[in-house]
């Protein structure tokens, strides 16, 4: 993550609370109260922090989902899709196998991370082979995830008490360990934040470190030149969007089997398109999108404290993160705030002859 991109993402956060304090004032809240128990809300103690990394978890993942795909120059808005093919392979392996935690827990984790590689692979094969807008068949894909968890889920799993939810996991299929429950006061912090970590620097690797990742930013950057200079641009997109399907994939794996314990049908997880929000405050930048999750994170859970704090509707912080979100993609109005400053500085560097050797000659 750049220097000027780091900067947009701050200015963008700056500029997003400014209007949401606008909005509390004329809503006759107090900004700073208000804020001040939003922030409360996903920090005063042990419990809130872990549960606000819990919820950023899969935020994170999908965040990175989104990112990476950029980085190939497609748009994958497939995650709903993807974190419910995880998600769903996750709780019916969890239900079908009686193994122990030791063993049942990785096989959760492998197997719901490559069907969301399978379920972004598709997409990725019909933009490669028949040149099919990946928007439109990832949305596809997504609702075919959501009408076969909304048949499988009632017909193979359901819950001993509602039809609209599966069977709850037993605890040897949850990421959930007792040692960091306890460590953070009975919150639903999970294993989960371990693997996003494992994903966040396995992803910049791929992308800084290795000839596949320099030939997807290739592709990303102009395809027929790609193509022009001999790399394999269909093999290459499908595999990126077999690898940000894989992310999403654990992200479902993660809000399934980790920050919840059952499946419901008829509801399209939000992380899937929050992770495209955090991708673009993040810059597409591995290191920024955990960041970028994490601060989502924080809003999420502080929300429901602030408005039983000081009754601050949460809809105010939904729309504090879609101003913020708003800043963050208007990159042309934070590329010229933040030229006005550095320009600023080059002309103060000018005046006290420290610009070029050329310029202190003239003087």
């Amino acid at each position: 993550m750049g220097r000027n991109q780091f900067l947009k993402s701050i200015l963008a956060i700056i500029l997003g609370m400014i209007a949401g304090a606008i909005l509390m004032a004329i809503m006759s809240f107090n900004p700073f109260e208000g804020y001040l128990y939003l922030f409360k809300g996903g920090l005063m103690n042990m419990e809130r922090i872990g549960n606000t990394i819990a919820t950023a978890t899969p935020l994170v993942l999908t965040g990175l989902s989104v990112a990476f795909a950029f980085k190939t120059g497609l748009f994958n808005i497939g995650t709903p899709g993807q974190m419910l093919a995880g998600g769903f392979t996750a709780i019916a392996v969890g239900l079908t196998f009686d193994l122990p935690k030791i063993i049942l827990v990785p096989m959760i984790v492998i197997l719901g991370t490559l069907a969301g590689a399978l379920w972004g692979a598709v997409p990725g094969l019909l933009k490669a082979r028949f040149n099919v807008n990946e928007v439109v068949s990832a949305i596809m894909m997504n609702w075919i995830a959501y009408w076969s968890v909304y048949y499988l889920i009632p017909s193979y799993f359901k819950g001993d008490f509602l039809e609209t939810e599966s069977k709850m996991l037993p605890e040897a299929a949850t990421l959930r360990v007792s040692w960091l429950t306890n460590l953070f006061d009975n919150s639903f912090i999970n294993l989960g934040i371990f693997l996003a970590l494992i994903a966040v620097a396995a992803v910049w690797f791929i992308l800084n470190k290795t000839v596949l990742g320099y030939e997807l930013k290739a592709v990303g950057f102009n395809r027929f030149g790609a193509e022009y200079a001999g790399m394999p641009v269909n093999r290459n997109i499908m595999i990126s969007m077999a690898i940000a399907g894989a992310l999403s994939g654990l992200a479902g794996v993660i809000q399934y089997t980790g920050n919840s314990n059952i499946m419901q049908i008829g509801v399209m997880p939000s992380q899937g398109f929050d992770g495209i929000a955090v991708a673009l405050l993040g810059a597409s930048s591995p290191i920024g999108v955990f960041f970028s999750g994490l601060f989502f994170g924080l809003l999420y859970v502080g929300r429901g404290f602030m408005n039983a704090a000081v009754k601050v509707p949460p809809e105010l912080a939904d729309t504090i993160m879609a101003t913020i979100i708003y800043f963050a993609a208007t990159s042309m109005i934070m590329d010229k705030l933040i030229n006005k400053v550095f320009k600023k500085k080059n002309e103060n560097k000018k005046k006290n002859g420290t610009q070029t050797p050329g310029r202190m000659v003239e003087k």
